[in-house]
C-alpha cells in the first residue's frame, strides 16, 4: 500500500488524533465495522450494537 497523504488519506483532528476519510476507506477496500466518522459504508456502532442486543 502505498504511504498515506495527509488531507487525502487522513487529517488531524482537535486532539490531534488521526481521522481516516472515505477516500481512504475506499482506497482499503472494506469495512473494519469500528464506527468510523467518514464510514463509505453506511457502518453505524450504535445501531450494531442495539441489532446484537436483539439477538
Amino acid at each position: 500500500m502505498q504511504p498515506l497523504k495527509e488531507g487525502e488519506d487522513y487529517y488531524l483532528n482537535e486532539q490531534g488524533l488521526m481521522v481516516f476519510t472515505a477516500k481512504y476507506h475506499l482506497k482499503r477496500g472494506y469495512c473494519c465495522q469500528s464506527g468510523c466518522r467518514h464510514c463509505p459504508y453506511g457502518f453505524k456502532k450504535k445501531q450494531a450494537a442495539q441489532q446484537n442486543k436483539r439477538g
